[in-house]
């Protein structure tokens, strides 16, 4: 189903293509015009088509408080009378790296447009993730046991039909790129995109917001669904991803001091806002990359959007 404004305008950043030396684009998903825009409502195009096909009444899902994901799958349930609920955390992590240091976004942003567009939000205390899937599926069961219908949805919309929405969005911007930078976390725009460029000249390189070193299994398992839902088996091995994970900074959803000066960088040079979470430590990577030589030629930066996180956050020490 149509949600999303596309194709999503491309362009180059004239400014800092002449000040880093290199012909660096952007590929703004923070203007997908749904919701507040930004990358989700590519994967939600599939998922809640087919939620619908299905015949279910609600979908439940989970995340951080400040999730982009429970926003935009809030609206498209209440513009396709669906009903949505969503088990949320402050700040969810995993057990293995301990709850990461520093002040967590959580009210403001996100919380506000959850709530206008009728998402039923469940707060539980701080905790590894595998307790917020848990808290996700106990809250299916409850609306099960009621009657209802209900489907669950991976956290940020990274099932095989997420990662699929963005194989097919790289035909957006086509070939002829040396590299494609985009953050990644849960792993479907990643791994999408990587699927989509595997064995051409475009290296994805992947900037992780989240410590975890397994994600890249993540990203080995949703190309393969890929594989499947499309019927071209390429057979992706964790090598055939560039996972970097220099700039997580303290951990998942706590910003980090390179990733607010990259905001900065973006919006006094470009007039483009990143968000905090994603975009914004992504693109301090990229920064770090072409300042070290590991990215030249003609680059393109992928924006996730997250724009909303900006009203969560307080304003920088100076």
């Amino acid at each position: 189903m149509r949600l999303c404004c596309l194709p999503t305008p491309c362009h180059r950043l004239d400014h800092l293509s002449e000040r880093l030396g290199i012909e660096l684009w952007i590929k703004r998903d923070d203007l997908t015009g749904f919701a507040g825009g930004g990358n989700k409502g590519r994967k939600l195009e599939y998922i809640v088509a087919e939620a619908l096909e299905s015949g279910v009444d609600r979908l439940v899902t989970c995340g951080s408080r400040q999730s982009n994901f429970v926003r935009q799958l809030g609206a498209a349930c209440a513009v396709h009378n669906l009903k949505c609920s969503a088990a949320v955390m402050v700040l969810p992590y995993d057990n293995a790296y301990g709850k990461p240091e520093g002040t967590a976004l959580a009210d403001g942003g996100n919380v506000i447009l959850d709530d206008w567009f009728g998402v039923e939000l469940r707060e539980f205390p701080d905790g590894d993730w595998l307790d917020l899937y848990a808290h996700a599926d106990a809250i299916a069961d409850e609306y099960r046991a009621r009657g209802e219908r209900v489907q669950v949805v991976p956290v940020g919309g990274s099932s095989p039909m997420g990662a699929y929405a963005f194989a097919q969005a790289a035909v957006e911007v086509g070939e002829g790129w040396d590299a494609v930078v985009c953050p990644t976390s849960s792993g479907s725009t990643h791994a999408g995109l990587a699927w989509a460029y595997l064995q051409s000249r475009t290296r994805v390189v992947g900037v992780s917001c989240d410590p975890e070193e397994d994600l890249a299994d993540d990203l080995k398992r949703l190309s393969d669904g890929i594989d499947v839902l499309s019927g071209v088996a390429k057979g992706m091995v964790k090598s055939d991803f560039e996972f970097r994970r220099e700039w997580v900074g303290a951990g998942y959803n706590i910003p980090s001091d390179a990733g607010q000066a990259a905001i900065e960088t973006l919006a006094k040079s470009e007039g483009i806002l990143l968000d905090p979470v994603y975009s914004g430590k992504a693109f301090a990577g990229l920064l770090d990359m072409v300042g070290s030589g590991e990215l030249k030629g003609r680059v393109l930066f992928w924006h996730t959007g997250g724009m909303p996180t900006l009203f969560a956050i307080g304003r920088p020490n100076r």
